[in-house]
């Protein structure tokens, strides 16, 4: 008789690949997940708060499939996702010539710079398992040994740009409410609106920066590559727990 499993069964082997895929890739997922919870249940706050102010305001609720495809919650999304990747992007760049004395965080002192191609691994110090851009001396390689960042940066760009266009349509949804006049999207742009929106993100995620890096000097974390070891000296710059 055969011994095919029946069909939608995980089979054994099956089951170990899946279990070895979630342990190996248990920080993306994790973070992914959460990403996603905490986007459903910011549109489940978001939509009873909108419609809160649209009752108060002598307005019939909206539904919630109208609100989440609405430019007020575009814009309470993308004001957070700009900061976040200017975050990033900032962390990337400067961390390649400033240094902090004592944190994980900094580079070894007397190592500011883009360091040389034989510490990098490029051009002709490459590896067999290098990857293949990093071993081209072109614009290929120049473009690849910055992806990091002119990525991040880009979507920073991106995010800011789609934050100031969901914010002016929010923005003239309100002024129409009111019986005022709409604005343009380039007088949005300087308008204290787009920048209070936009300044009280990048001060968070500048604070937080400058908290890891100054406190990672003082504190430790077992375990965590983000932390030295537990038992390194105050002092020690550059060095990450295993």
């Amino acid at each position: 008789m055969s011994s095919d499993p029946e069909p939608g069964t995980v089979t054994a082997p099956n089951r170990h690949r899946i279990r070895r895929f979630a342990q190996h890739n248990s920080l993306g997922l994790f973070f992914m997940a959460t990403f996603l919870l905490a986007v459903a249940g910011q549109a489940v706050a978001g939509h009873a708060s909108f419609n809160d102010e649209l009752v108060a305001d002598g307005l019939a609720p909206v539904s919630f499939a109208a609100y989440v495809t609405s430019s007020d919650f575009a814009v309470d999304v993308t004001e957070n996702w700009q900061s976040e990747y200017l975050q990033f992007f900032l962390y990337i760049f400067c961390t390649v010539w400033l240094l902090q004395r004592g944190s994980p965080e900094s580079k070894e002192l007397g190592k500011a710079g883009t360091e040389s191609d034989k510490e990098q691994r490029t051009g002709e110090h490459a590896r067999s398992d290098s990857p293949r851009w990093a071993a081209d001396q072109g614009w290929r390689g120049a473009i690849f040994s910055r992806s990091l960042g002119l990525v991040m940066g880009g979507i920073f760009l991106l995010s800011w740009l789609t934050q100031s266009v969901a914010g002016v349509a929010a923005f003239n949804e309100q002024q129409l409410r009111r019986l005022q006049a709409p604005t343009t999207w380039a007088d949005y742009l300087s308008s204290a609106d787009f920048w209070n929106r936009t300044l009280q993100n990048w001060q968070s995620e500048l604070l937080a920066i400058a908290s890891m890096a100054v406190l990672a000097i003082y504190l430790r974390q077992r375990g965590s590559p983000e932390s030295k070891p537990v038992g390194a000296p105050h002092g020690a710059t550059g060095v990450e727990g295993g």
